[in-house]
């Protein structure tokens, strides 16, 4: 096949979700809703554990990078995609597709280790109480989410050189309604097996490692739980991780099905799926989830909200 070097590939043409017609119009709207519950959510919780002194702990600190993270992946992809559902031919640039998908790499890479990082903050929580806040000091708090972004730039600039340094074919049609390493992967005319090995062996490497750290604190939770003696020190100890447990799972199920699956079931159309689930309904569905569960948040806009209705009404 004829190739086009780094100069001559201006744009690619993004196929989207559906080509239907008549599911364009709802699909914009089902989404926009989405997305904009996703961003009113995580603001929302970015500027209340900011704001709200009782939440100025080391769980919330994480919770509040948790939602920068949901903000950053689904603000990379959910905004073009919402544009290519009017557009007559949705296309996107060829810097602005490396600029998409190192974001959202950053980003992704960064909730996984965020995760797992809030997993050790309960197991310190609930383990060894009276050494917590020596042990989850400021300084720390500060060094773990900083690791996990170097890395995740690091990683994320090391896949995305690879990938742009490399030459592409003449079809530049990406099946997915936004730059993502696999489908990018597939539009190259080189040989693809190095590249495909780095992100197979990295991806690896986060779900799995993260995940480890996760399970191994929750088997340590678990013991230290089963025993306690008060049945009210038990459920307040199940209840501070059940939020985290149920956006483990809910996170960590979609990334297994996208990039942890057999060579001969992987398609195109079931990681659209996937992605539309983890880049635009999981970061919805972490702020109701942190929320709804929690009383600390809850009581935390109570107060936000009395203290601005007092100044409303006092001027």
């Amino acid at each position: 096949m004829d190739k086009h070097n780094l100069t001559t590939l201006k744009e690619f043409i993004l196929m989207g979700i559906t080509d239907l017609p008549e599911l364009q119009a709802p699909l914009f709207v089902l989404f926009l809703i989405v997305y904009m519950i996703s961003v009113v959510g995580n603001l929302g919780l970015i500027i209340l554990t900011n704001i709200d002194a009782h939440l100025h702990i080391p769980m919330y600190f994480f919770l509040r990078h948790l939602s920068f993270t949901d903000l950053g992946y689904s603000t990379a992809v959910g905004p073009k995609m919402l544009v290519d559902f009017v557009a007559e031919r949705p296309t996107i640039s060829y810097s602005w597709c490396a600029t998409q998908l190192t974001f959202f790499s950053v980003f992704i890479i960064s909730e996984v280790f965020i995760l797992s990082t809030m997993a050790y903050d309960r197991y310190v929580a609930i383990c060894n109480p009276l050494l917590y806040t020596v042990i989850m000091s400021q300084a720390l708090c500060h060094v773990l989410v900083a690791i996990t972004y170097l890395y995740s730039v690091f990683l994320s600039l090391l896949t995305i050189i690879k990938i742009f340094a490399s030459p592409f074919c003449q079809q530049n049609v990406i099946r997915h309604f936004y730059c993502d390493s696999l489908p990018l992967i597939s539009l190259l005319c080189s040989d693809t097996h190095e590249i495909r090995l780095i992100v197979l062996i990295f991806s690896t490497f986060n779900l799995v490692s993260s995940l480890l750290i996760i399970i191994v604190s929750y088997i340590l939770i678990l013991v230290t739980i089963l025993g306690m003696s008060s049945a009210e020190s038990k459920y307040k100890a199940f209840s501070t991780c059940g939020s985290h447990l149920t956006a483990v799972m809910v996170f960590y199920g979609s990334l297994f099905f996208m990039y942890v699956q057999p060579k001969s079931s992987h398609s195109f159309d079931t990681d659209k799926v996937a992605s539309v689930f983890y880049t635009l309904v999981i970061p919805m569905l972490n702020p109701m989830i942190y929320s709804f569960r929690n009383k600390e948040v809850k009581n935390a806009l109570q107060r936000t909200w009395k203290m601005c209705a007092h100044i409303l009404f006092k001027n």
